[in-house]
């Protein structure tokens, strides 16, 4: 993977700060501990894409954080739609990252966990036979998982095409990967919604109105809406990083 390039990346909230370095960035991302954070990009007026792909819509600080954000994770999950549609490679960090990772005890690169219903998988794609760290195929029982045997481990969950959000994050977090990276789709972040999993959301608004039909960063009903606050705010140029946390409700004592 190439390096990511570098640009100027300023705090704006909490506390003011111009061209933050990568550490700074990541030690704020590593002081929320294990979490399950989702990152998506989206346009002003709401557009989860641009012909119908996220990437048309980042610039180079949505990517610089982009990879940031991969660099802190101990795995991170993508739909095998959100694979496909995005021409997902093996998943590999930058070099950077790789040794960041390593001179504090963690594998180079994350660990590529798929989700994926009704397991429309290609064993033999580059994914798994280039993967640097053995990947993790997340689909529901009934399905034929032989030919993922030597390329993947397999987590079973869910019922139908309908995999167990709560089951699949579960078994996540009994293997050690306690810090979660999902990188989407819609539907996925939903059902991780649904399931009230998400403890962070970054989210990059590139500067552009998209109008047309583009779908949302999050897709599906939830029994209530999910109040977020916000940790802090960066900026590049006319570019916003926003992360949030999932507000939870304290009991009355």
């Amino acid at each position: 993977m190439a390096e990511a390039q570098h640009v100027t990346i300023d705090r704006v909230w909490p506390d003011p700060a111009g061209d933050l370095g990568d550490d700074e960035l990541v030690e704020a991302l590593l002081a929320s501990g294990d979490v399950l954070r989702v990152n998506f990009v989206s346009s002003v007026d709401g557009a989860a894409t641009r012909d119908g792909l996220s990437g048309g819509l980042g610039d180079d600080a949505d990517r610089r954080y982009f990879e940031l954000l991969r660099r802190v994770a101990q795995v991170v999950v993508v739909g095998a739609g959100t694979v496909r549609a995005e021409g997902y490679g093996p998943l590999r960090v930058s070099d950077a990252s790789a040794a960041w990772r390593e001179e504090r005890g963690l594998p180079p690169h994350p660990v590529f966990a798929i989700v994926s219903g009704s397991l429309d998988l290609d064993p033999a794609s580059r994914i798994f036979a280039e993967a640097p760290v053995r990947p993790i195929v997340v689909t529901t029982p009934g399905r034929d998982i032989a030919a993922f045997a030597g390329v993947a481990d397999v987590i079973e969950c869910g019922t139908g095409s309908r995999i167990d959000a709560d089951a699949a994050v579960a078994a996540l977090r009994a293997r050690g990967l306690t810090r979660i990276l999902s990188e989407g789709g819609p539907t996925m972040f939903g059902a991780l919604l649904a399931a009230d999993l998400v403890d962070e959301l970054c989210v990059t608004v590139s500067p552009t109105l998209e109008a047309g039909d583009a779908r949302r960063i999050a897709t599906g009903q939830l029994p209530d809406p999910r109040a977020l606050e916000l940790a802090h705010v960066l900026r590049s140029g006319s570019t916003l990083l926003l992360r949030y946390r999932r507000k939870r409700s304290t009991a009355a004592s």
